[in-house]
C-alpha cells in the first residue's frame, strides 16, 4: 500500500456510510415540483440499498455501500494530493463568513406571504397510535389575505400548532373530515389552551353528520363541552373566557357542498369512504389555487373528480401490509383488512395520485422513519412517477402559480404561549365560583410571603394591588 493507505480506509468508509445515507434521505423525500432523472435514479438505488442490507439470513450487510466506498477510496489513495486542491490564503472565499445567506428551512413568522400565496404545514401526519416524532393528523392552511384553517386536529397536534407561534386568535377554524380520535382527539386542546392563550372568541368548527345524530360533530363537541365543564367553572372570575365557546357547522356527509364562503376562500366537502359512514374530505380553493385533503378514505370516485389537478393534494397512505404485522404488530388479518380497505395501501395511493394528477402529492398517515418509509415509497412508485412528499410533523409547502417550495420549520421547543392578537378583558372576582366552607378551612396561613408579592408588583407596575382577604 502507498504512502495515501490511511486515506484509502478513510474514504472507504465514509463512503461506504454516506453511500447509504444519500441514498436512503433521498428516498425518504422526493420534493421536486418537476423530479429530477437524478432523483428518480437515487431513489431506485435506495430501494436496493434497503434490500441489501438484510441478507438471507436476517443478518446486516453493507456489501455495496463498501464496494462503491472500495473503488472510491483505491481512486482517492492513487491519485493523491492533486485530488484536492489546496485553496491559498489570498483566495477571495464565494461565501461571505459574516453575511446572512438564504435559509434552506422555514423559520416561523419571520416570511411575509405574498397577497397570491397559499403556505401549508403539516402539523401531524403520524398514525392512530402516537408517537414523540409524529403528532396526529392536522394540516394548517395560511393564505396571503391573512385567513388561516385547520384541517383535522389529531392527537398531539396542538404543540406543533403552538410551536409555531401563530396567535390562537387566528386558529379558530377547524374542519374535521371525521370523528376518529386520530383526526379530532386534540379538538379539546385547541379548545382549552386556545381560550387561555388568547382566542377570546368562539372556536368555529365544520365536520360531518352521522348515520345517526349521536354519531355527528355537533354531538362529538357538545359532549366535549360537557366534559370541560369543571374546567371552565374553574377559570371563572380568574381569566377571559370569552373563547370557552364553539360554533358548530354540521353538515349531510352524503353530498358534495360548498360549506365554507368567506372573504374570497371556498371550500367544499365532499363524501369519503372510512370506517363507517360519515367521513369527508375536502377542497379548498382561493385565488387560483387549492389544496385538497383527504382525512382518511378507501380510494373513491369523489377524491378523483374533485382533486383532479388540484395544486398540493395531501392524502393518506397507510404503512404497508407486511409492516403493519412487523412493526405496528397487527395481525396478519387486521393488517389487510385495516391497510387496505379501511384505509389507502401505498400502492392504491400511486394509483389515486396517477388519475388526479396534483401539481405536487404528500402522503401523510404513516409513520415517517428508516424501517417503514422505504417500503412505503416503493410500493407508491410502482404506480406513481409525479411529484411527491412523504410528510413528516413540521413539513412546509408554499405554494403560488409559479412553484410549489418544500421545506422544513424549524421551531424553538421551548417556546412560551404565542403572542395575543388582541388584549384581555379585566376579570371579576366576583364570578369566582370559589370553594366549599369545609374546603375552604384546609388553607394554610401563608401571607408573609403571598403579600410581598403584590407590593412588588404594585411597585414595578405603579399600581396598588389588594390583597384578597379570604
Amino acid at each position: 500500500m502507498n504512502k495515501h493507505s490511511n486515506s484509502f480506509w478513510v474514504l472507504a468508509s465514509l463512503f461506504e456510510y454516506s453511500t447509504v445515507t444519500i441514498a436512503y434521505q433521498t428516498e425518504a423525500r422526493i420534493t421536486q415540483s418537476k423530479p429530477s432523472g437524478s432523483s428518480r435514479w437515487f431513489a431506485k438505488l435506495s430501494q436496493r440499498f434497503k434490500r441489501s442490507q438484510i441478507n438471507e439470513n436476517g443478518q446486516d450487510s453493507h456489501r455495496y455501500g463498501f464496494a462503491v466506498g472500495l473503488a472510491a477510496g483505491l481512486y482517492f489513495a492513487n491519485h493523491g494530493p492533486s485530488v484536492v486542491p489546496i485553496v491559498a490564503a489570498k483566495d477571495k472565499p464565494m461565501i461571505s463568513p459574516v453575511k446572512p445567506r438564504e435559509r434552506d428551512f422555514y423559520a416561523p413568522n419571520s416570511e411575509a406571504l405574498a397577497s397570491d400565496e397559499m403556505r401549508v404545514i403539516a402539523c401531524g401526519t403520524g398514525m392512530p397510535t402516537p408517537r414523540p416524532a409524529q403528532a396526529a393528523a392536522c394540516f394548517l392552511v395560511e393564505l396571503g389575505n391573512g385567513d388561516k384553517f385547520l384541517f383535522d386536529i389529531g392527537d398531539g397536534s396542538v404543540e406543533r400548532l403552538f410551536g409555531l407561534q401563530i396567535p390562537t386568535a387566528f386558529l379558530d377554524k377547524v374542519f374535521i373530515g371525521h370523528l376518529h380520535g386520530d383526526h379530532f382527539g386534540g379538538i379539546g386542546a385547541l379548545y382549552v389552551a386556545g381560550g387561555i392563550a388568547g382566542r377570546f372568541s368562539p372556536l368555529r368548527i365544520w365536520g360531518p353528520s352521522g348515520s345517526t345524530p349521536e354519531l355527528g360533530t355537533k354531538a362529538a363537541i357538545d359532549a366535549m363541552e360537557t366534559m370541560y365543564a369543571w374546567d371552565l367553572a374553574g377559570r371563572l372570575g380568574q381569566t377571559d373566557v370569552r373563547g370557552f365557546a364553539t360554533d358548530v357547522t354540521e353538515f349531510d356527509y352524503k353530498k358534495v357542498q360548498v360549506v365554507y364562503e368567506e372573504n374570497g376562500v371556498k371550500i367544499t366537502a365532499f363524501p369519503a369512504i372510512h370506517a363507517i359512514d360519515g367521513s369527508v374530505s375536502y377542497r379548498l380553493d382561493w385565488k387560483g389555487l387549492s389544496f385538497v385533503f383527504s382525512s382518511d378514505t378507501y380510494p373513491n370516485k369523489w377524491f378523483v373528480e374533485y382533486a383532479k389537478d388540484a395544486d398540493l393534494v395531501v392524502h393518506e397512505c397507510f404503512i404497508a401490509v407486511p409492516d403493519l404485522v412487523a412493526i405496528y404488530g397487527l395481525t396478519p388479518e387486521a393488517a389487510l383488512q385495516v391497510g387496505t380497505q379501511i384505509h389507502t395501501a401505498p400502492e392504491a395511493f400511486g394509483k389515486i395520485m396517477s388519475l388526479v394528477k396534483p401539481r405536487h402529492a404528500v402522503a401523510y398517515h404513516f409513520w415517517n422513519g428508516p424501517d417503514s418509509t422505504p417500503a412505503v415509497l416503493e410500493r407508491i412508485l410502482k404506480t406513481y412517477d409525479g411529484p411527491l412528499s412523504l410528510a413528516e410533523d413540521y413539513m412546509v409547502w408554499n405554494v403560488t402559480k409559479d412553484g410549489i417550495r418544500e421545506r422544513m420549520a424549524v421551531i424553538n421547543h421551548h417556546s412560551w404561549n404565542p403572542p395575543a392578537a388582541y388584549p384581555p378583558e379585566p376579570v371579576k372576582a366576583e364570578d369566582r365560583v370559589g370553594y366549599s366552607p369545609e374546603i375552604e378551612a384546609g388553607r394554610y396561613n401563608v401571607d408573609d410571603v403571598l403579600k410581598p408579592i403584590y407590593e412588588e408588583a404594585g411597585k414595578a407596575l405603579g399600581r396598588e394591588f389588594e390583597y384578597p382577604s379570604n
